[in-house]
């Protein structure tokens, strides 16, 4: 038995005959025959930043990088050793990094020197040393400890890297002119290329190698700032500040900061003597930190 709703179908003018046949009309999805248009969205262009802009940037990016609770804060020697102790004392072998910052002028040489620490903090490498020598100073360097010695028939067998293993290159002055042109480029990017303001192409060639042997060369980066392990967390702290002290005065020494034969104490003294006087030293330290392998670096203040 079928009876009608009284609804009229729009299309086909037909009366609905069930409620069923109501439902089933009313959910009926109607698809549109009409064409979509698909628009593609072009990639936005970023704006080029002006160097004002990228330098706010940079700074926005330094602050948050500075996070550190001693940024801002000065310690004498022993309580920023004592700090450190505190913070790695599940890590007896952890090390103590000292970090010496110099005001490097434009121009001005890379601070580097030798040091002989009285407790080093890593075991020493083993130097292999090459020297460029003829005659008289050629025996002094072999009766001095030198591993090669020679004279301008070495250069192709270092250019063509015979002899990369050496870990130090000594030169006269007479032979200075033959290997430069040859082997700076090959040399030089690896900081063995010899020259005078290291101290590397001189003719006291005996007089060297005996200040070479037992010491550790460091040497700062372009901007002037100088790292060096200085100690172990297991030394006594009498080691440590030994250590660091001794390296510090040598790196005064190095920069100009402090003349020869001259204590630090007197340097300082002398420093504030002379403060009117304007005379500014090769590389002025601004800042000394020591840090260690987990722990904050903490600004020095008596050193």
């Amino acid at each position: 038995m079928s009876f009608s709703l009284g609804l009229i179908c729009q299309r086909c003018t037909r009366a609905f005959t069930s409620q069923a046949s109501v439902v089933q009309q009313l959910h009926t999805r109607r698809l549109s025959s009409t064409p979509v248009v698909l628009a593609t969205r072009l990639p936005r262009k970023k704006p080029k930043l002006t160097k004002k802009q990228l330098l706010a940037i940079e700074k926005k990016r330094a602050a948050k990088r500075e996070k550190n609770a001693y940024a801002h804060e000065k310690m004498t020697l022993q309580d920023a050793i004592a700090v450190l102790r505190a913070v790695e004392v599940a890590r007896p072998h952890s090390t103590y990094e000292l970090t010496v910052r110099t005001a490097m002028s434009r121009g001005a040489p890379v601070p580097t020197g030798r040091i002989n620490l009285p407790r080093e903090a890593k075991p020493k490498k083993d130097t292999r040393i090459l020297v460029f020598a003829e005659g008289r100073q050629a025996e002094e360097a072999r009766r001095a400890g030198a591993h090669i010695v020679g004279g301008l028939e070495l250069v192709e067998s270092v250019a063509t890297g015979k002899y990369n293993n050496c870990t130090t290159i000594l030169c006269t002055t007479s032979l200075i002119r033959g290997i430069a042109s040859k082997l700076g480029r090959v040399l030089g990017p690896r900081g063995l290329m010899p020259s005078e303001r290291r101290g590397t192409v001189t003719d006291d060639i005996e007089g060297y190698l005996s200040r070479l042997h037992g010491t550790t060369e460091w040497r700062g980066d372009k901007s002037g700032t100088i790292r060096m392990p200085i100690a172990k967390m297991h030394f006594p702290i009498e080691d440590v500040v030994k250590n660091v002290t001794l390296f510090v005065a040598n790196v005064k020494r190095a920069t100009g900061n402090l003349k020869d034969g001259e204590s630090d104490a007197d340097g300082k003294a002398e420093k504030g003597k002379t403060k009117s006087k304007s005379i500014k030293p090769v590389n002025a330290i601004t800042r000394i930190l020591l840090s260690s392998t987990q722990a904050p670096g903490i600004q020095i203040k008596d050193l």
